[in-house]
């Protein structure tokens, strides 16, 4: 694989938050071919971007905010009055690398620190791209077709909602089966993701998705069934989607896990180190 050799700065930060804005607004995009553009909110702010598709969608979110000055609070104003009029908590993630007076802001207007999430890093060099891709032993990793849509759809969130062992504090988040296959279908539009199936000894395992954006690999949407873990089964889909970015020219890859999960502890077993942590902060709709 190469060594990291990641620097975590600030513009470095500046770099992958504007990456993850980007899939997020990409999610919205396709769900609001599916929903209609009166339901789905997209609002660009400092940078960044605030994000609501529907009840209960991990996309609901700020994101990319910390490095473009402080959001205007006459449109943060406007943002909460959406969310709040949907029901819908407000959510900011914001990187530890961040300006922290966007944190004092929204900690004086009511928001509270309910979670953190860990970004690590690898840095892609052309070499990578001879790293074994099509996986190991008895498993192999083949690109989705059309008719994988569905096998995709079943196998990535089964293994989501049959979460691994974590040494670390819970998710603050979770979420039913039907809102999954939504958002997971709304990626499956969205032509910015690729989507991959693994094979172990003939029966699918496991699949996982990567998005490409100026030079960033963003490597998400990775679940493993649970009767195929501890078989290589993620490292597989890992080491074809670095070799894939890599062959691409992007020089990073990313991802983001919970802190002390198996995921993050299977990415740093291939080299990948914690850039930075995103602190979760979130308003409760008003009353």
């Amino acid at each position: 694989m190469g060594s990291s050799g990641v620097f975590a700065s600030g513009t470095l930060a500046r770099r992958l938050e504007r990456a993850e804005a980007g899939l997020i607004e990409d999610g919205a995009a396709a769900a609001r071919r599916r929903l209609g553009d009166a339901q789905v909110l997209t609002v660009a702010i400092a940078g960044g971007v605030a994000v609501f598709t529907e009840p209960g969608s991990p996309f609901n979110k700020f994101a990319g905010l910390g490095f473009d000055g402080v959001p205007d609070e006459r449109i943060l104003d406007h943002i909460e009055r959406e969310f709040s009029a949907r029901g819908t908590p407000v959510q900011i993630e914001l990187s530890s690398l961040g300006d922290p007076e966007i944190a004092r802001l929204a900690t004086r207007r009511g928001y509270q620190l309910v979670g953190f999430e860990n970004v690590l890093g690898l840095h892609l060099a052309p070499n990578n791209a001879d790293a074994p891709a099509a996986g190991s032993g008895s498993i192999s990793i083949a690109p989705t077709t059309p008719d994988d849509d569905r096998a995709w759809l079943d196998t990535v969130t089964t293994g989501f909602l049959h979460p691994d062992r974590i040494d670390g504090a819970p998710s603050h988040e979770s979420f039913d089966r039907e809102t999954l296959e939504r958002v997971y279908l709304d990626t499956m539009a969205a032509p910015s993701f690729e989507r991959f199936l693994a094979w172990r000894a003939g029966e699918i395992a496991g699949g996982a998705s990567l998005r490409i954006s100026g030079g960033v690999a963003q490597l998400c949407g990775a679940a493993t069934l649970p009767a195929h873990r501890r078989r290589g089964v993620q490292s597989a889909l890992l080491r074809h989607r670095l070799a894939l970015a890599a062959s691409r020219g992007c020089d990073l890859a990313v991802v983001t896990t919970q802190p002390g999960s198996k995921s993050q502890e299977n990415v740093q077993r291939s080299g990948f180190s914690l850039l930075y942590v995103r602190a979760i902060l979130v308003e409760p709709p008003h009353q």
